[in-house]
């Protein structure tokens, strides 16, 4: 069942006329070349002088334009005098050298410019040193919760019945046709290995895949919990793995270039300063753990953490996890100069479970707005300033958080 993202084509459609190359990125299988396909039908619809240069340089048939000389003068071929040229080009890292042809045709300020491509080869750090001008990137996420209802036909009576299944089953689209459990995480699985293995590893050059494969199972299994390269090489040395710090180190920063993780910096809220020692890491999405690591030990409280920290990057607020002497604030989302503090837990039925909940958001100075997402099932409720909000509600609501 295909479906227009609306949220992010109109993203793209914004951008039309810009001189910027615009990078849709976004963890593999997300619907980056749908999106494309997508916007290449909007142009068409809607552009009557429009001449659309559109390919995917995976499929066999351009297999000849994956040399850069014949990428260009394929390019420069199908350009039209006096038309508003559009490329669109889906897994562009497929042509070795694609960063000269498109700074190349960049340079001639004759083509409105898109790509997709493999994460590895189109990370955030690398885009300044791949191309001379400016670019605009695109983050493409998993699906959210409210777009996973829409897409399975849950109505708002079935809300809480779709949350199990969201935190089940997780947002890649890819999954939803499979009709078991276990095929869905076969499929986010194989999705998973091909990530590490073809994207980062080929670009890479990973030395030792056994370190990455147990790294990347380390962090999938301490989602939410405070990390840093020093105790993940001696948990395994512990288990007979050699690894550095900096091997460690360098592993992660593959992993999140790949959108994989996302790195969450912890910030002394008093002191007002970034930590160094530690941070947090969130998967891309929540059921590659499952997938991974099976589901003998389900820990909601991880998931539903992970949940909101991507539905917050998602929403575009900036996340951090907020530090304080003795207790630590689950977030600290900030976007247009609005600051919130977020506690999430999974359920607080207990009072003695709310009152722990809420005691760190009590704790903070000023007057900013602070929320306690959980597994609720009532209507938002507010407890000595505290705004408790079910997490199926807040991950329905648009953008306002809280409101």
């Amino acid at each position: 069942m295909a479906r227009i993202r609306r949220k992010y084509l109109d993203q793209i459609i914004s951008t039309m006329g810009t001189e910027d190359i615009k990078v849709i990125t976004g963890v593999r299988r997300s619907g980056k070349s749908v999106l494309l396909d997508d916007f290449k039908k909007y142009i068409k619809s809607n552009i009557e002088d429009a001449n659309v240069i559109s390919f995917d340089l995976s499929e066999l048939k351009n297999e000849k334009l994956r040399e850069y000389h014949a990428l260009n003068d394929f390019v420069e071929g199908k350009y039209v005098e006096d038309e508003k040229n559009f490329l669109l080009i889906d897994e562009v890292q497929m042509c070795e050298g694609f960063e000269l042809v498109l700074n190349s045709l960049h340079a001639s300020h004759k083509y409105d410019i898109y790509i997709t491509g493999s994460n590895a080869f189109l990370a955030g750090s690398d885009l300044a040193t791949l191309f001379v001008g400016r670019t605009y990137t695109i983050e493409v996420f998993p699906f959210s919760f409210s777009e996973f209802m829409e897409y399975n036909g849950y109505n708002e009576k079935e809300k809480y019945d779709a949350l199990e299944k969201y935190a089940e089953q997780g947002g890649m689209s890819g999954s939803y046709p499979y009709k078991t459990v276990k095929e869905k995480y076969d499929y986010l699985r194989e999705t998973y290995d091909t990530l590490i293995v073809r994207d980062i590893e080929e670009k890479h050059g990973v030395k030792n895949p056994a370190v990455m494969d147990r790294l990347s199972d380390f962090l999938m299994d301490n989602i939410s919990k405070p990390t840093s390269a020093r105790n993940i090489a001696n948990t395994l040395m512990s288990n007979h793995i050699e690894a550095s710090n900096k091997t460690i180190t360098e592993y992660i920063k593959y992993l999140c270039e790949a959108y994989a993780f996302y790195k969450v910096r912890r910030y002394d809220i008093k002191g007002k300063r970034y930590l160094a020692s530690t941070d947090k890491y969130y998967l891309s999405d929540h059921a590659f753990k499952y997938a991974k690591l099976g589901t003998k030990t389900l820990d909601f409280g991880d998931i539903y953490e992970n949940i909101v920290a991507i539905e917050l990057m998602r929403r575009g607020y900036e996340v951090y996890v907020g530090a304080m002497r003795n207790s630590e604030i689950d977030f600290v989302a900030i976007k247009d100069g609005e600051k919130l503090y977020i506690q999430v837990s999974y359920l607080i039925a207990e009072e003695e479970t709310m009152r722990r909940e809420v005691a760190p958001l009590m704790n903070i100075p000023g007057g900013y707005q602070k929320l306690l997402i959980a597994g609720t099932r009532h209507s938002e409720m507010q407890y000595e300033g505290i705004h408790i909000v079910d997490i199926a509600d807040w991950l329905l609501e648009k953008d306002d958080i809280g409101q």
